[in-house]
């Protein structure tokens, strides 16, 4: 087995850190301006934290050559696992602050309420962060409301930089000098190998000026249906992002508003679309809207899951009205498959079913697909999908023709070769078998853990929840769950965001670092 170069795995690290604590600077900004200047020292001191150990790392291995593949993949999940545990610091040190008060009076320290004490645990902010980076949605936070505009800030930031990609955001103000072929390799470990330009630099940056303009058009249609302006640029922030954090406990159900519910509905789907493929419709190449395979394939699953919902809750007569029925029924699709996680219905009680089974189970489908690979959603991709699923059928197919036979599998507009079919199918069976794999074992530790009285649909559905990154939850996940479940969604989100691969990838380093092979 090829060893992992730890030299270029810990410059890559420290320049990704440093990248990240370019951010806690930035919130220092909105601190001030909201006048919570209580706040600045905490992300002062974590932008100082970030900054020193990134650096460092950086200095100490300056001389690494580029990243192979394996290096690569190695780096992003060491970064992931290590930025999701920094990202903790400023809920840590806010909540600190707030209990302690050290500050004269026009600091404007509040008093400790009973949502920002809970991330006086570090797991919990951790949780938090983890949560934040990866696009998942799921909180610690019982009340959103009462928490500082300070941490709603920090919370939207980190799920916006990390729909996109922490790797992504590195690559595209600190590239690797001499060459891209580095910055390619790391892009590639990120679980993107979408290229808009020849240059991968280049790329990164046009999908960042997507990505800040589909961000600027969300708040915009935000506010025009009537969303205050703080709610809208978090909301946009994090919609776009298909993260699904809100500044209220009941998401976007608080404003019991129709017009704001549709209205997030095409903010989901354009975050499940691919950056490509936004790039070609905003030169004008409208027809990618049902050309392009995956966008295809996402209008599809998004109608027919949705119709199928809307049917079950209809049949069990879960709301008053067909209207009614409809919004939900759709908006929660959207959600779950987009793996945004905004909600405006209870699927549980985290004991007291509310949906029935059927219903609950249809949305871990949907939390399971995934969008589209390339956009900012989570879950196996609707490529794996269509490629298993084409991919098996051309398996079952292959044992009936003769062994002469010359054997394509039509994928979209691809012609793949039987060599390329079997490395895209076997690539496919890989990822869905260990997130299977990891899936069962963040179900069975919660079964484990918890009250015997939860639903297992309900707890698949959490488990399915964190390791898609959707952030939609059965009142199970929560600051009163044991400790030791709180670690396991953890793992799951961290493993779900990196697509399974690096995370085996690093463990399979780790292993041969110590000789465990034996």
């Amino acid at each position: 087995m090829l060893r992992v170069n730890t030299k270029a795995v810990g410059h890559d690290v420290g320049r990704i850190i440093q990248a990240i604590s370019l951010m806690s600077a930035i919130s220092i900004i909105v601190s001030a301006v909201n006048s919570e200047y209580y706040a600045i020292p905490s992300f002062a001191v974590t932008a100082v934290i970030m900054g020193v150990l990134g650096t460092g790392l950086a200095w100490r291995y300056q001389d690494a050559d580029p990243p192979e593949k394996r290096d690569a993949m190695v780096t992003a999940a060491t970064a992931w696992a290590v930025i999701g545990i920094l990202g903790g610091l400023p809920f840590l040190f806010i909540a600190w602050t707030i209990q302690i008060d050290p500050f004269p009076v026009w600091m404007n320290t509040p008093p400790m309420d009973d949502t920002t004490v809970i991330f006086l645990q570090p797991l919990d902010a951790v949780f938090e962060s983890m949560s934040g980076f990866t696009g998942t949605g799921l909180t610690m936070a019982a009340v959103e409301e009462q928490l500082p505009r300070s941490l709603h800030w920090w919370r939207s930031f980190i799920e916006w930089i990390g729909g996109v990609g922490v790797i992504v955001l590195t690559v595209a103000i600190l590239s690797r000098g001499g060459g891209t072929s580095g910055s390619y390799t790391l892009y590639e470990s990120e679980a993107r190998s979408e290229k808009i330009h020849p240059s991968i630099v280049t790329t990164v940056r046009e999908i960042w000026k997507i990505f800040v303009g589909l961000t600027l058009g969300s708040v915009i249609l935000f506010l025009l249906v009537g969303m205050p302006l703080w709610d809208a640029i978090n909301h946009g922030m994090t919609g776009i992002a298909t993260g699904g954090f809100s500044v209220h406990a009941a998401s976007i159900g608080h404003y019991n508003n129709p017009l704001i519910e549709y209205a997030v509905v095409p903010v989901m789907f354009a975050g499940s679309i691919a950056f490509p493929i936004h790039y070609l419709i905003y030169k004008g190449e409208i027809r990618n809207f049902y050309a392009d395979l995956q966008t295809r394939w996402v209008f599809i699953w998004f109608i027919a899951g949705s119709l199928t919902l809307i049917g079950i809750l209809y049949a069990n007569g879960q709301y008053d009205t067909l209207e009614e029925t409809f919004r939900l029924g759709l908006f929660q699709f959207v959600s779950a498959v987009s793996n945004t996680g905004f909600g405006t219905a209870t699927v549980g009680e985290g004991t007291e079913q509310v949906w029935s089974a059927g219903a609950t189970l249809l949305m871990c489908l949907g939390m399971l697909t995934g969008g589209a690979a390339g956009s900012t959603t989570s879950g196996l991709k609707l490529i794996r999908v269509i490629t298993l699923v084409k991919g098996t059928a051309w398996q079952i197919r292959d044992v009936f023709r003769p062994s002469a036979a010359v054997q394509y599998l039509q994928i979209g507009k691809r012609r793949l070769d039987e060599g390329q079919a079997q490395r895209e199918y076997t690539e496919a069976t890989v990822v869905f078998i260990f997130w299977v794999v990891f899936l069962a074992i963040g179900v069975a530790v919660l079964l484990r853990v918890l009250s015997p009285t939860h639903p297992l649909e309900y707890v698949i559905f959490d488990v399915m929840s964190a390791q898609s990154n959707v952030g939609l939850d059965s009142g199970i996940t929560g600051p009163t769950m044991p400790d030791s479940a709180k670690a396991m969604l953890i793992i799951n989100m961290w493993v779900g965001r990196l697509e399974i691969i690096p995370v085996a990838v690093l463990i399979g380093a780790i292993f041969q670092r110590f000789n465990l092979y034996r």
